[in-house]
């Protein structure tokens, strides 16, 4: 079959596909209707398709040229024969001489005896293979580059016909795995605590079937062109340092970069446009053909490009799209299905709809991670292989208690995440009875509660969990978010809201916490060995006291005489908090020269973050009007362990001698000076660990909304004195983690924690 009739005929092949299908009847005759049709038009003695079954074998189900009598009766495991090959590596295979292939296997009742020259294709699906497509020739040859990209293109058509029932009716397809059916049960990690049990939404769905081939190829040519070159442009121009992506690194975006000019990558794409595809269904072709591919790859390093340039066809879609990554309409009880998100991306799905999330990789600390806690919506990541085994529409389980998601559960699993479910709400029922209950310890020790925010939807949550006041509130969200710098205005807008909706409680704004895991997409990102280490939060503001002082100057602004709470971020030694406080000081004079009001009382704290402080607190307090403990960053530090990085984030326990010797002597040094000092990260918001933080003497806890309850509710129950007698031996083990003495001890001082 020559090369040049087969592209010539590529377009009329898919339109004769459809109308053989047109015709309806039952679903053995569609399908041995198109693989006659592809035979005649590809000049082959031989088609076949194998469809995958539920046990993982693949099944002949329909054939023009071998026996028909095979037909329902060859089968063949992954691995067995070269159907079975194909299925197991995800891409072509084309070969001269099959027979002589080691992985041939005989089949007398296909009567393929005759057949040498062999060309199959798997059918993919979100980098499934859910079928083979082959071809067969007497003659030995290998079949061209041409020949072998139209049966591919061929091959993706009739996989997304499948797939939607279009080709095979559901009830036609007993037995027959065309996505994944069985009950899964991944392990991960937890990231924002709760239970969810709903239907799977892909933040990146498959193309439809209906929007696979084009009537107008040179149309669609044009529209991948610009979506290319406007996604290249869009690249160049964040390396540059101007407007691009959102939450990508310098290294990712060189990845990308690269990627995006792919001589291959672009051919390829090209080509199945040429070929009678869609742009959108040439970047789905692609998109499956990798993710097939990463399930085959080992080295961590090759699995991150593929990674990366499955990213890029993600991108490109929404290019294509015109979107612009605005998310789509929810069903009831959406659980959101994802590699990783960005920060925008979790906002603009409806909240009142949504009720989790399951990431493939991620952090704890990660954007996506942060938001969930502030939206309370559970959330569970590092989920290997998550979207190779979930399809849209699947029942699923979010169990962020457990860090496990269950995939199509059976229905005993169902009906106990449901009952644990009502559990829980008769719990939030518990706590909403506390609201407005003071949190005083069993021997009438006043613990102050507050709420961690960073969003205006957190607003909401300061009257619902009875918080008294927002303890930390991160202004980088608001830049984070934003596709441009927000102007001053812009800040003021917000931070004047933020205190409107606190309505006098207090709330203590941290300046911008940027760099490090946190970059924009409109500032140059240095490349940087450790960013955790490097320029970031206050040095960055010292370095560019311009967007420091802007900053500043709205936070004076929204004020408008009210009291004022402002605290730096990763203080690491006191002339940096003096330099910054100095331009505090500026600022309030700037204001007062135009005649604006000052705030009526200004509080200046810096975040205990870097080990470096602990030794020096003496000279830091006097200078501070105010401290907080930010344990997240403090103990990424005291244990050189990257929070971010999965393989050692959870290596190290707070509940440790070290962490907790740490975080006695920084409330001593507070009780000497008379500074107010408060714990403002994850620690505060754990029932156990805000023990321990009571037993060592802290009495102000900022925390996830979420975390306000419980941690009321052990407060109640807890007799602060004896915690201390208890912990303080503690404090001297020779253990790694004193986890398990401090949960006991909490259960003798009360019921549960």
């Amino acid at each position: 079959m020559a090369a040049t009739v087969a592209i010539r005929g590529q377009r009329s092949l898919l339109r004769q596909i459809r109308e053989a299908l047109a015709g309806g009847g039952p679903a053995q005759q569609r399908l041995d209707m198109v693989v006659r049709t592809i035979a005649l038009s590809m000049v082959a003695e031989v088609c076949s398709i194998y469809l995958r079954r539920a046990n993982g074998e693949m099944e002949l189900f329909a054939t023009e040229g071998l026996d028909r009598k095979a037909v329902h009766v060859t089968r063949m495991k992954p691995g067995e024969g070269l159907v079975g090959e194909i299925m197991r590596q995800g891409s072509p295979l084309n070969l001269a001489d099959a027979p002589c292939h080691p992985a041939f296997s005989y089949r007398p009742e296909t009567g393929e005896d005759p057949y040498h020259a062999f060309l199959g294709v798997p059918l993919l699906r979100g980098g499934r293979t859910i079928g083979v497509l082959v071809v067969q020739n007497r003659t030995e040859r290998t079949y061209s580059e041409e020949e072998v990209e139209d049966i591919q293109i061929v091959a993706m058509v009739l996989a997304e016909m499948v797939a939607s029932g279009e080709l095979i009716s559901v009830g036609e397809l007993e037995g027959v795995e065309l996505s994944p059916r069985r009950p899964e049960r991944l392990k991960g990690s937890k990231f924002a605590e709760g239970l969810a049990y709903g239907v799977a939404v892909l933040h990146e769905p498959p193309v439809a079937s209906s929007q696979l081939l084009s009537d107008d190829s040179t149309a669609e040519g044009l529209r991948l062109t610009q979506g290319l070159e406007a996604l290249k442009a869009q690249i160049d121009s964040m390396l540059e340092g101007h407007h691009g992506l959102v939450d990508a690194s310098y290294d990712v975006l060189e990845s990308y970069r690269m990627l995006a000019h792919s001589t291959s990558w672009n051919r390829s794409l090209e080509d199945a446009v040429r070929n009678g595809l869609t742009a959108e269904a040439a970047v789905e072709r692609v998109r499956s053909e990798h993710r097939a591919r990463m399930g085959q790859v080992r080295d961590p390093y090759l699995r991150e490009r593929l990674h990366d340039l499955e990213d890029l066809n993600d991108r490109l879609l929404r290019h294509l799209s015109g979107a612009g990554g605005v998310a789509r309409d929810l069903p009831e009880n959406a659980v959101l299905i994802a590699r990783n998100l960005g920060p925008a991306d979790l906002l603009e799905y409806d909240r009142t709809r949504l009720r989790g999330l399951l990431l493939e990789e991620g952090s704890s600390a990660s954007h996506a991670a942060i938001v969930a806690r502030a939206l309370d919506i559970p959330c569970v990541g590092r989920l290997n292989g998550l979207r190779d085994q979930v399809s849209e529409g699947d029942p699923v389980i979010v169990d962020a208690e457990t860090g496990e998601a269950f995939l199509r559960p059976r229905p005993d699993i169902i009906k106990a995440i449901q009952a644990r479910i009502e559990v829980r709400r008769q719990r939030q029922a518990e706590f909403a009875k506390l609201r407005d209950t003071p949190a005083f310890t069993r021997d009438g020790v006043k613990i102050t509660l507050l709420m961690n925010a960073g969003l205006d939807v957190d607003l909401e949550s300061l009257a619902d969990t009875g918080a008294e006041g927002i303890g930390l509130f991160r202004t980088e969200f608001q830049f984070m978010v934003s596709e441009e710098m927000p102007r001053v205005t812009a800040q003021t807008a917000l931070y004047s809201r933020v205190m409107d909706g606190a309505d006098g409680l207090p709330v203590t704004f941290r300046t911008l916490d940027l760099g490090g895991d946190k970059v924009l997409p409109y500032m140059e990102a240095e490349r940087e060995d450790n960013p955790a280490l490097g320029w970031r939060a206050i040095r960055m503001g010292l370095d560019r006291p311009a967007l420091l002082r802007l900053q500043l100057r709205a936070l004076i602004a929204a004020a408008q005489g009210r009291p004022l709470r402002i605290m730096f971020p990763l203080v690491a030694s006191v002339d940096e908090f003096r330099t910054a406080r100095a331009l505090v000081d500026t600022e309030i004079a700037w204001a007062q020269r135009r005649g604006r009001p000052a705030p009526s009382r200004l509080d200046v704290g810096a975040m205990i973050e870097a080990p470096a402080l602990i030794w020096h607190l003496n000279a830091l307090l006097p200078m501070t009007d105010f401290v907080s403990v930010g344990t997240n960053d403090l103990m990424q530090y005291l244990f050189a362990a990257d929070r971010g990085n999965p393989r050692v984030a959870d290596r190290y326990d707070f509940l440790s001698p070290p962490a907790l010797k740490a975080m006695a002597e920084i409330q001593r040094a507070c009780v000497q000076t008379g500074t107010p000092v408060s714990v403002c990260g994850e620690m505060a918001g754990r029932p156990l660990e805000a023990f321990a933080l009571v037993a060592l003497g802290f009495e102000r806890l900022s925390m996830p909304p979420a975390g306000i309850g419980p941690v009321k509710q052990m407060i109640l129950a807890c007799d602060r004195e004896a915690a201390r007698r208890g912990i303080t031996p503690l404090l001297d083990s020779g253990a790694g983690s004193v986890r398990n003495e401090i949960e006991t001890l909490s259960r003798k001082l009360y019921l549960a924690v």
